[in-house]
């Protein structure tokens, strides 16, 4: 919005990075400078787009790569943008958004050596191996970066989507943050088992991801923290959804059956098929709907993506 003075029109450095403690007071005072709204807002929720990654420094909190994001056709006033030094967003940061192709080498390595037969990832999360899902973009930044590698390493690194990093971030970042997703986010990721509702052991050795710096997977409506900073200071964090499901819920399509189709970058239906994992023969994608709740049980929907819209 050019009525924000935060994030100017254009600005492809995302959000993330300026989720520092120090900014808390100037964001909240923007967003929520009315008493009476303070005074009724009970919980808040998480929504994010799901397969953009992040990966951080657990004891400094700085995520460990540059800043980078890209439109898919950039113009002549939408480069890709690379964070500045002496910008108030940190420079040392990263996030491998949705629409990055920059791992169409690492996903044509790994097709060589799928294990078995091709439907070996997909039968577990209900998606293809491709550039779009976070375990390839996880890859490529253990393969090119450094500061990613070391950390790992030395055990300080922590891998989430967006939603892993704002929640941790807001619940005390390195003083104790809460590291966790919810299913629908960890759905996305190509490593997530959506039958067992678990990080997959095997997925995880194909694509040599350490474990151990996945986040929790939780469901996508319990307490997961508290604010521990700004005017929201208290108030629990108890919601967490992935764009698509978010917008499916928020469309109230809680039945089998029931569809939701938006619009924005891309073009996104989402069908409700219920608690029944149903898997296409005709392309479509199997991901996790929603689990409202943590004895609640999961719902699953098939999705249609379109990567541009007009």
């Amino acid at each position: 919005c050019s009525k924000c003075p935060f994030f100017p029109p254009h600005c492809y450095v995302y959000l993330c990075l300026y989720i520092k403690k120090e900014n808390y007071p100037q964001i909240f005072a923007f967003f929520f400078n009315s008493f009476l709204f303070n005074f009724l807002l009970k919980a808040i929720g998480v929504s994010n787009q799901r397969e953009t990654t992040v990966v951080w420094d657990k004891l400094t909190g700085e995520p460990l790569y540059n800043a980078v994001a890209a439109p898919v056709s950039p113009g002549p006033s939408d480069p890709a943008a690379v964070v500045p030094s002496g910008s108030s967003v940190p420079a040392a940061g990263t996030c491998s958004v949705w629409l990055d192709l920059r791992t169409q080498s690492t996903v044509e390595s790994l097709s060589k050596r799928i294990p078995g037969n091709n439907n070996f990832v997909k039968s577990k999360t209900g998606l293809p191996l491709s550039t779009y899902f976070s375990a390839v973009k996880l890859r490529w930044l253990l393969d090119n970066v450094r500061k990613v590698q070391k950390a790992v390493e030395e055990d300080r690194a922590l891998f989430g989507t967006i939603d892993s990093w704002l929640i941790w971030s807001l619940t005390g970042g390195a003083s104790g943050g809460v590291h966790c997703t919810d299913v629908t986010n960890a759905s996305r990721t190509m490593l997530f088992n959506i039958h067992s509702l678990e990080w997959d052991k095997e997925l995880c050795e194909f694509f040599e991801i350490p474990m151990k710096i996945l986040p929790n997977v939780r469901s996508s409506s319990e307490i997961y923290g508290l604010m521990k900073a700004g005017a929201l200071e208290g108030v629990p964090i108890s919601g967490c959804l992935g764009d698509q499901s978010a917008a499916l819920v928020g469309q109230m399509c809680f039945q089998d059956g029931q569809a939701k189709n938006t619009y924005g970058t891309g073009c996104f239906l989402l069908c409700n098929t219920g608690r029944k994992c149903v898997f296409s023969e005709h392309g479509l994608l199997t991901t996790v709907a929603y689990k409202l709740g943590r004895d609640k049980p999961v719902y699953y929907a098939l999705e249609v993506s379109t990567f541009q819209s007009v």
